[in-house]
């Protein structure tokens, strides 16, 4: 079976060895990255991966900001994905990790009834106070999440696909694979648990839900760990990828809030811990790739001393460890029936 996973980076270069690895623990035999404007040596870590044969790697071809859009366009003529079983699009921040059989995506993949695509829940990994960036498994780093169920105000949570070759695709979509409803009205389609995927998601009935459905009963096969925050460190560098000066601005720590819910204590990718560890050191074993992860580390701990060179980043910081626990619409509700 071949698994072809598909993702677009910008200064990604620390996180890349141990997501590259990983999905190769679990299954992944080909990859297509797409990179832009990196200056953390992400790049130039790619091409050496790609001389030892583990990745492809593209400029994105955007010609506007929708970075991720295009390149998923361009991704569907390319033989790498082309040749492919399944088509896995994800970013570098998110996991899958399997509940059944020997945890891999063909296990998933056969407990859902071998479908035309698998559409699987995030779970938001909170920051849980961790300040430092360190060079070491952010799976491992981070264990706690919202309540399953509901993030947020939410019951309805975002997904990531897993798409067959004979779905009949229309376009991938970074969430969701599109397809023409009137010509195939309903395409094998499952959630993490095997259960078809709500038609009314199926037919993007409500635009509001295109990428989302109710999560509960979600999760049975496999869960998609998100970490969208990591250490504190490593969000003041991923803020700079879209805000180069911060300098007497106002900053919203709405994102930051709405996913640092940590009340739900979820170990079990950690089952991974061993095989990630094995693959990563095989990676660092090949020439080059070390030194050149070593380099991006160093060029992310000295970008986060630039930033907090600057004033507006150091009010950020310092918002930021004194934001509230609670997600903004649960503290105005908090607010409302006077919690304390």
């Amino acid at each position: 079976m071949r698994i072809t996973a598909v993702t677009c980076v910008k200064n990604e270069g620390p996180f890349l060895l141990e997501w590259i690895a990983f999905q190769r623990v679990i299954g992944v035999t080909d990859f297509l990255f797409y990179s832009n404007d990196c200056t953390d040596a992400t790049d130039r870590l790619l091409d050496q991966l790609a001389t030892h044969g583990i990745l492809a790697h593209l400029p994105n071809p955007a010609t506007n900001r929708n970075y991720q859009m295009q390149a998923l366009k361009d991704a569907k003529k390319q033989k790498v994905v082309k040749q492919a079983d399944w088509v896995w699009v994800a970013d570098v921040d998110e996991f899958l990790n399997i509940h059944v059989g020997d945890h891999t995506i063909p296990a998933l993949i056969a407990a859902c009834g071998d479908p035309q695509a698998i559409s699987v829940t995030f779970q938001f990994f909170a920051n849980n106070g961790v300040e430092a960036f360190e060079d070491r498994p952010v799976i491992e780093q981070f264990q706690h999440s919202h309540n399953p169920d509901i993030w947020c105000d939410q019951t309805a949570i975002e997904v990531k696909s897993l798409v067959r070759r004979d779905f009949p695709l229309s376009y991938y979509g970074a969430h969701r694979p599109f397809h023409d409803e009137e010509k195939h009205p309903a395409p094998q389609w499952t959630d993490g648990s095997g259960r078809p995927v709500p038609p009314r998601f199926r037919k993007r009935a409500n635009k509001r839900r295109i990428r989302a459905f109710p999560a509960r009963h979600a999760r049975g096969h496999a869960t998609l760990n998100h970490y969208a925050l990591r250490s504190l460190d490593s969000y003041l560098v991923k803020n700079d990828r879209g805000d180069v000066n911060r300098e007497h601005r106002a900053f919203d720590d709405s994102y930051w809030r709405e996913r640092n819910d940590g009340g739900f204590h979820d170990p079990s990718i950690l089952r991974y811990a061993e095989p990630l560890k094995a693959e990563m050191d095989r990676l660092k074993s090949m020439p080059g790739v070390a030194d050149l992860h070593q380099e991006a580390v160093a060029l992310h701990r000295a970008k986060r001393d630039a930033l907090l060179a600057q004033e507006g980043y150091r009010q950020m910081r310092d918002q930021l460890r004194a934001a509230s626990p609670f997600p903004p619409v649960e503290d105005a509700l908090r607010k409302e029936l006077e919690i304390t």
